[in-house]
């Protein structure tokens, strides 16, 4: 009997199975230092304990997306291991902060699947939840990957394609108890531009670069326990290259909006998302921002804010998609995000 564990299949999926992923992870103060390494985040709410304090919380929490991070990597061996490609993301949703010390696990469901017309892969949905140790859900996602068939000659399943908000309404976001702006130390916080600063439709040029490294991306993939072997294992691709992590050029691109956005805190909804082209080692990221609406919350001096964040290959700032409604081949990543802000 095979005791190792080839990864599922295109065909080996049904609709409505859920799968409860393997490998509950403890993450620590050290997961938030070695996060910052990385990309390096330095947003103040998740900096400093005394600023996360005068926000009301009780302590500094772990990065959104690092939390993000390890609730996806338990996903890997079960839905992503034989990827093609991550393709979407929908409906994510930030329920409760993750501190120092919280244990994460994941169990995903299956929503969707639709097999190519090539016949040799088919795509994927499943909805996936992060709990804690208190089997509390602090975060949940949609999420759409393009898997290899074992069998081209399988039969494909019946199509069944979710419907998908493509917008998380700003009254479903939900703001962490306690916490509040009326105090917020803008000196600290590196920016003086607040939640009325900002318009809708107004476009922002984040500058600064950064050039990815292969063995931060290697570093970074094995932190989150990422097993995709695209992102491992050279000889699985035939350029001989590996991928890198898109979470990677999320992560990286989410600290470059620093410079411009430096207010946006916490993220709390993933209203959609696509990794447009792949990236490689050796590719400078840039990054720029469009704001896309904005909305009160009933958290005191807490506003919600919508965001576009495009990384690029250091393309020109805000350019998209070209007439042809294709991506931009310099673009990397298109996120569609809400964050709070002080008003």
């Amino acid at each position: 009997m095979a005791k190792t564990n080839p990864g599922r299949f295109f065909e080996d999926y049904t609709l409505g199975q859920v799968i409860e992923h393997a490998v509950p992870r403890t993450v620590g103060a050290g997961e938030r230092a070695l996060y910052h390494a990385l990309y390096p985040a330095r947003h103040a709410l998740y900096s400093s304990d005394e600023f996360a304090r005068t926000s009301g919380l009780p302590q500094s929490p772990l990065d959104d997306l690092a939390a993000f991070h390890v609730v996806f990597g338990k996903t890997v061996p079960d839905v992503s291991l034989n990827a093609v490609a991550n393709l979407g993301y929908a409906e994510g949703r930030w329920l409760k902060p993750v501190y120092a010390g919280d244990t994460l696990r994941s169990t995903s469901e299956v929503i969707g699947l639709k097999q190519n017309s090539n016949g040799k892969t088919g795509v994927v949905y499943v909805r996936t939840r992060g709990m804690n140790q208190r089997d509390e859900v602090v975060m949940e996602y949609v999420r759409w990957v393009m898997v290899r068939k074992r069998d081209v000659d399988a039969p494909a399943p019946e199509t069944v394609v979710p419907e998908l908000s493509k917008v998380i309404d700003p009254a479903d976001l939900v703001i962490p108890d306690g916490l509040n702006f009326t105090g917020y130390d803008f000196a600290q916080a590196g920016e003086a531009h607040r939640w009325g600063d900002y318009e809708v439709g107004e476009t922002i040029d984040h500058v600064d670069g950064v050039t990815l490294e292969e063995a931060e991306h290697m570093m970074a993939t094995r932190l989150w326990q990422n097993t995709a072997k695209v992102h491992f294992d050279a000889t699985f691709r035939p350029d001989g290259q590996r991928l890198i992590y898109g979470g990677h050029i999320i992560s990286l691109a989410r600290t470059l909006s620093f410079n411009g956005l430096a207010n946006a805190q916490m993220i709390v909804g993933l209203n959609g998302g696509a990794h447009a082209n792949p990236a490689f080692s050796g590719l400078t990221v840039k990054a720029w921002s469009e704001v896309l609406d904005k909305a009160e919350t009933s958290a005191p001096g807490v506003g919600a804010i919508r965001l576009r964040l495009v990384a690029t290959k250091g393309g020109e700032p805000f350019a998209l998609k070209g007439e042809d409604g294709k991506y931009q081949p310099d673009v990397l990543l298109d996120l569609d995000y809400w964050v709070l802000m002080p008003m």
